[in-house]
């Protein structure tokens, strides 16, 4: 077998209902005054008072910053970082999508660091300890409660990213009651990013490893059997939280073998053009897919048998009815499917692919090298 390690946080719990036991859960942490990282709609909704009802009855006082936003910007976190020292605050809570908890991470990450947050962009580059931190997610897709990465958008145009054993969160906490709002559209995006996670683990071609393989495998089976399901019927509890369970497994395995091309090339269209990540990943899919099938049919072919134990034929014609399979998963929760919808204008085409390759921390993992005509050849092709 080949040598590898596998890294995940310390605590998962996964049962509907429970953020209402999150002030004993950061007792046990230590935590003493909190700090909850969120988004104005997790207010407004309503979604924080079981964690804000759990954490008075245990007796720890709560600060809250609530103006997160999607892609947070530098801004954004310095200021919720002065707003976490200020309180004087012993403990970080993430409690939204994943940029919540990008944001979250960080101000645990750096509250009482002597870094400033340029000094701990790219990989391995933080140093020292980080406050006590949980992770909740409200979106069940980018798996970042249980990933060492925060992506902070550096420019007008321009992500960086934190990678650091130091983000991983204390506990991952799964609660399928506060997703069962979520609109059909931010319910397939995220259902999707999650299952590029899981296809990504399983082909990453650097790090790719027998304990991503199992949690990649399950994720994808999870996903592909509630998605459709949690689109049309919100409020069905079970197939939430199942569906929150296969994107933190999806979580667990891309941490540990990387995503690839899907994501190079989706990150140019939400820098630019502000698509959501996961509508992004879905956008460019099932043309990566088809690109790297002469590269990755046999991993392809075994990922059918997860969406069809039954599905029978060569290699090759389980690969290529993959990729069929996964363009109609993205129909059947009716997203978009060409750039062009979306008002990217066809002439932004060639600047898309430059900057595309410049993620070359991600392309290193995909099955097949990509040039940049590959990534305009794609990009065209789901104009």
């Amino acid at each position: 077998m080949t040598p590898f390690t596998f890294t995940t946080v310390k605590t998962v719990i996964s049962e509907s209902g429970s953020s209402a036991r999150l002030g004993e859960i950061a007792a046990g942490l230590g935590i003493t005054r909190a700090l909850i990282v969120t988004d104005p709609g997790i207010v407004q909704c309503g979604l924080l008072e079981p964690a804000l009802a759990s954490l008075a009855k245990a007796g720890i006082p709560v600060t809250i910053y609530s103006d997160v936003v999607a892609d947070p910007p530098e801004a954004k976190v310095l200021d919720s970082l002065q707003m976490a020292r200020d309180a004087g605050i012993d403990g970080v809570i993430g409690l939204g999508g994943g940029s919540s908890m990008d944001v979250a991470k960080v101000i645990a990450l750096l509250t009482k660091s002597a870094q400033t947050l340029p000094e701990v962009y790219g990989v391995g580059n933080a140093k020292g300890t980080r406050l006590p931190l949980i992770q909740v997610p409200t979106t069940a897709g980018t798996g970042s409660e249980v990933t060492p990465i925060a992506i902070i958008t550096t420019g007008e145009t321009t992500k960086t990213g934190i990678v650091s054993p130091l983000l991983y969160a204390d506990v991952a906490l799964l609660d399928a009651d506060l997703t069962l709002g979520l609109p059909p559209a931010v319910t397939a995006a995220t259902g999707i990013d999650a299952m590029v996670h899981a296809i990504e683990a399983y082909t990453s071609k650097i790090r790719k490893n027998p304990y991503s393989d199992v949690l990649a495998r399950e994720a994808l089976r999870l996903l592909a059997a509630n998605l459709v399901t949690v689109v049309e019927d919100g409020r069905n509890r079970e197939a939430r939280q199942a569906v929150l369970f296969g994107a933190m497994l999806a979580g667990q395995a891309f941490a540990n073998a990387p995503v690839a091309a899907v994501h190079a090339l989706a990150y140019p269209l939400g820098g630019h053009y502000h698509i959501s990540h996961g509508l992004s990943n879905s956008l460019v899919l099932p043309a990566v897919l088809r690109f790297n099938l002469p590269a990755a049919a046999p991993l392809y072919a075994e990922l059918m048998t997860v969406l069809e134990p039954e599905a029978e034929g060569t290699e090759e014609e389980l690969a290529v009815a993959f990729v069929a399979a996964m363009t109609e998963q993205i129909a059947a929760v009716k997203l978009p499917v060409r750039l062009r919808d979306l008002n990217v204008p066809e002439a932004d085409l060639p600047m898309l692919a430059r900057d595309a390759l410049l993620q070359q921390r991600l392309l290193v993992n995909n099955p097949r090298e990509v040039s940049e005509a590959d990534a305009l050849a794609i990009y065209r092709e789901v104009y």
